[in-house]
């Protein structure tokens, strides 16, 4: 489980396509001391197993099934990414409960700065409109965000100038690919309503 709050922005070192999927490296010398074996890790917001660890660097494989469903396949040596360690039992929860598992991938409509404050417009999925509400949270790429303008077809977050200085959400702009996770409650919710209305559960893939 994890808060939303982003620890440290780590470098991609290397990609190297494997067997079955993709080997990640990131250097994250903040955290990596931190890190066992085995251990999770919220990248981009995608909940990853610690495989390797290197002096500053820790080691990810990326199954087919995470290329396919986040934009962690879009990555390229050199860039930036969110990471956080999980929530400790006794720690505070300062963003909301964000799992680590990726609803879908939206694309920026727009981004341009109102002040100091920058604003970022990203599209809805059509099945994803029944998990947003005004005001509401969502994690983009990992970051624990409030929606602050919501459309038929969109939803605008407003991100503060520390949000900026400390993720990697400063470099979104028109057609980047983010990372969503809906908000944990308003799923179990509609889930709930769904299995009401039927009777039934729905299997989902």
């Amino acid at each position: 489980m994890f808060t939303g709050l982003i620890e440290e922005i780590g470098r991609v070192m290397s990609l190297e396509k494997q067997a079955g999927g993709l080997s990640l490296s990131v250097r994250v010398p903040r955290i990596a001391p931190s890190c066992q074996i085995g251990n999770s890790v919220a990248i981009n917001g995608c909940c990853l197993t610690v495989v390797a660890i290197s002096k500053n660097q820790v080691e990810f494989f990326l199954l087919l099934e995470t290329l396919s469903r986040t934009n962690l396949g879009d990555l390229q040596a050199g860039d930036h990414i969110n990471c956080e360690l999980p929530l400790l039992a006794n720690g505070r929860l300062g963003g909301h409960f964000v799992q680590g598992h990726i609803d879908c991938t939206a694309h920026v409509l727009s981004s341009s700065y109102s002040g100091q404050d920058f604003w970022a417009e990203i599209e809805i999925p059509p099945a994803a409109v029944q998990y947003l509400i005004f005001k509401g949270s969502i994690a983009v790429n990992g970051v624990s965000l409030t929606i602050a303008k919501l459309k038929k077809r969109s939803f605008a977050v407003c991100i503060t100038p520390h949000t900026c200085a400390h993720t990697n959400l400063s470099g979104l702009h028109r057609g980047v690919r983010t990372n969503l996770e809906f908000d944990m409650v308003a799923k179990y919710i509609e889930r709930m309503q769904a299995t009401r209305s039927t009777g039934r559960l729905a299997i989902q893939s």
